[in-house]
């Protein structure tokens, strides 16, 4: 049925999320969230909220969404490497084009550094893919 609320309420926080069992069948048919568990992503953990135990079902479900979760979370990385890609293309045309000497002086250094840093570590795993990769042939 269009517009009925989930039986769960992920409350996303850092690493995880408070999970809440969702309630509307009271006599006021106010919408009731009871705290159940606090799941981190990290580590996988999923502890009961306060003296709770959870059913098999909360389980599932819960587990569920961290997989799901960590998909998503998965994706927006990638999506996240890809758009500073093309704020580094932005940022390259910046320099070329607009960027005044006092802004280049006040950038330079900075860019130079994490530029540095990162193709380091670029070149050092592609070299471990390259090597795994003939290991494996």
């Amino acid at each position: 049925m269009a517009g009925e609320l989930p039986d769960y309420y992920f409350r996303v926080r850092e690493n995880g999320a408070l999970v809440f069992r969702v309630d509307t069948e009271n006599p006021q048919r106010r919408i009731e969230m009871d705290q159940i568990a606090v799941v981190n992503i990290r580590n996988g953990e999923i502890k009961p909220h306060g003296e709770r135990t959870l059913s098999d079902a909360d389980v599932t479900v819960i587990r569920d969404w961290m997989q799901e979760r960590q998909i998503v979370l998965a994706d927006r990385d990638v999506d996240d490497i890809l758009r500073s890609v093309d704020h580094l293309n932005l940022t390259t045309q910046w320099a070329q084009s607009r960027a005044t000497d006092e802004q280049l002086e006040n950038v330079t250094d900075a860019l130079l550094l994490a530029m540095h840093d990162l193709r380091g570590v670029l070149v050092r795993r592609k070299a471990e893919r390259l090597i795994s990769k003939e290991k494996a042939s």
